[in-house]
């Protein structure tokens, strides 16, 4: 996929929870298998803490070097909820109560019986220039500015703020991969499927071992969104792992 083709991204998980192991990210693979389907690489994952000064670095860092970038947490109504004031401070403009936003929240607080306090207007203060992300399930908005996308940490709530936004995105060429199953461990192919990469460059090639119980085996993982390079390097591959096979005196394992 050359450079002109490809549309990337980047995460910044944020939140001392998720660095104190307190909460268990589950959002990174939803983040990911979402970049997948749009046909975007998600290049690179940051988790930060809940100091402005480090959001504000991971933003700015991360907005220059890619096409996109998510965030998730720290958009609640709480005083370590600081996601929107860095964000704001990283594109140097104001954070006031968005009138949209605001209403949006108030409709629903009028539904649930729920009370309109300083700690939940919160949520509505959006920074200037950014377009609102719909909530479908609480209807505290995300927001975009620039190429940022800012989201819940909740899973749920993140992961519908993600399907309103796809609209919005640009996707890139879908990626296809081929898995080609080895009864020999990484050591045994592992010089062969480096002289195979090297001719292959424009199709990414990985060794991940799986440890099973009575024997060693090899997942060999290729991707490319080019079908015919993908195939053409996938059957050099796959006779590479044959002629593995005969060399060890083992039979292939089952596709």
């Amino acid at each position: 996929m050359s450079s002109a083709e490809s549309v990337t991204a980047a995460l910044i998980v944020i939140g001392d929870e998720i660095l104190s192991g307190r909460t268990k990210d589950v959002n990174i693979g939803a983040t990911a298998d979402f970049c997948t389907d749009l046909g975007i690489e998600l290049r690179e994952v940051r988790v930060v803490s809940d100091e402005t000064d480090d959001i504000v670095a991971a933003v700015n860092a991360l907005r220059e070097r890619y096409t996109y970038v998510f965030t998730t947490g720290g958009i609640g109504p709480t005083h370590d909820d600081i996601t929107a004031d860095a964000v704001a401070k990283a594109f140097g403009v104001a954070l006031p109560i968005n009138p949209q936003a605001r209403a949006m929240l108030e409709a629903r607080w009028k539904e649930t019986g729920t009370e309109v306090n300083e700690a939940r207007l919160r949520m509505a203060r959006i920074p200037e220039g950014a377009d609102l992300i719909v909530n479908s399930v609480s209807a505290a908005p995300g927001f975009r500015i620039g190429n940022v996308h800012v989201m819940a940490g909740v899973p749920i709530i993140m992961r519908a703020m993600l399907e309103a936004l796809t609209p919005t995105l640009r996707g890139g060429k879908k990626v296809q991969s081929v898995t080609v199953k080895a009864a020999v461990g990484e050591g045994t192919v592992g010089g062969p499927l480096a002289e195979l990469q090297a001719q292959y460059p424009d199709v990414k090639m990985g060794s991940y071992p799986q440890m099973g119980k009575d024997r060693v085996m090899t997942e060999l993982v290729l991707r490319s969104s080019d079908p015919a390079r993908l195939e053409e390097a996938a059957g050099k591959v796959r006779a590479m792992v044959a002629a593995a096979h005969a060399k060890a005196g083992v039979q292939a394992p089952q596709e």
